[in-house]
């Protein structure tokens, strides 16, 4: 598990992004433990490259297995912060609630749209949410992510005209000056591999505080 800062990707790295599969590679190595083949640290799960967090690699073909398949039947807990831009749909919002949508993706356009309807080419999308605080600008969101599909939260909070600060593709008035956006995986629970039927429970700090994020940490305790 490593905290993921904006600006890295856990697969397919483009120009000019960190790419966390190489830099695992160079400084872990191949898994002692896949003695008859090159296996080197392999991304569980997937973040979007300006979300930071947690960041779940594999060391093992065997731990790779086991948590995609813990992450495919939905047995992984995620909590996510997220911080919007206030509006009116912000300021209406109900102190909690369970968002389900089913969603289609744009793949020539890298994005998400979340439909209040099924069809099918569409997956079914569910989340919770409960607002922890709020200021003049802004609302803090905490958000349980029960599905994992492409962009899933951007869109469904974007469908309800909800937009995350710094995220433009969906909605979002203006950038952050790092390129980023304002969500962070915070917390990721899993069952361990090694078969002792016990939790793995980890919290990821944010990688670059300021006072946004500050005044977040403290709605949110």
């Amino acid at each position: 598990m490593i905290n993921k800062k904006c600006g890295e990707a856990m697969e397919g790295a483009g120009e000019g992004v960190v790419d966390l599969p190489l830099v695992l590679r160079s400084t872990i190595g191949r898994s002692p433990a896949s003695a008859t083949e090159d296996f080197y640290p392999t991304a569980v799960h997937r973040l979007d490259v300006p979300v930071t967090g947690c960041a779940l690699f594999a060391r093992t073909p065997e731990a790779l297995s086991f948590l995609s398949d813990l992450f495919a039947d939905e047995r992984a807990h995620k909590i996510y912060w997220a911080i919007l831009e206030k509006n009116k749909a912000a300021e209406a919002l109900a102190p909690s609630r369970e968002l389900v949508h089913w969603i289609s993706v744009d793949a020539k356009h890298n994005k998400s749209y979340a439909h209040p309807d099924s069809a099918p080419d569409r997956k079914k999308a569910i989340l919770r949410y409960r607002v922890v605080g709020q200021g003049d600008r802004y609302v803090f969101m905490e958000i349980e992510l029960i599905t994992g599909r492409h962009h899933q939260i951007r869109a469904q909070l974007a469908a309800l005209d909800l937009h995350i600060k710094g995220d433009l593709k969906y909605g979002s008035k203006r950038s952050e000056k790092d390129g980023g956006f304002r969500l962070h995986a915070r917390l990721l629970a899993f069952l361990n591999p090694d078969g002792s039927s016990a939790f793995i429970n980890v919290q990821a700090p944010i990688p670059v505080p300021d006072p946004l994020w500050t005044a977040f940490e403290g709605a949110a305790k």
